[in-house]
């Protein structure tokens, strides 16, 4: 996914999305110059954030 696939699906802002990467709970690969974030890292985080808010 794009960084702003990501920042649509999350409802975040870009800041924040590179802000998740820079802190890896986010994983990311660069491909050229282009950011890529895995759709399935995308779900982990998700399913993360909603475990440790329980």
């Amino acid at each position: 996914m794009t960084v702003p696939e990501v920042m649509a699906t999350l409802k975040l802002g870009r800041h924040s999305v590179y802000n998740l990467i820079r802190s890896k709970r986010l994983p990311s690969i660069t491909v050229g110059r282009a950011r890529r974030i895995p759709a399935d890292a995308v779900h982990r985080f998700i399913d993360t954030e909603l475990e440790s808010a329980a």
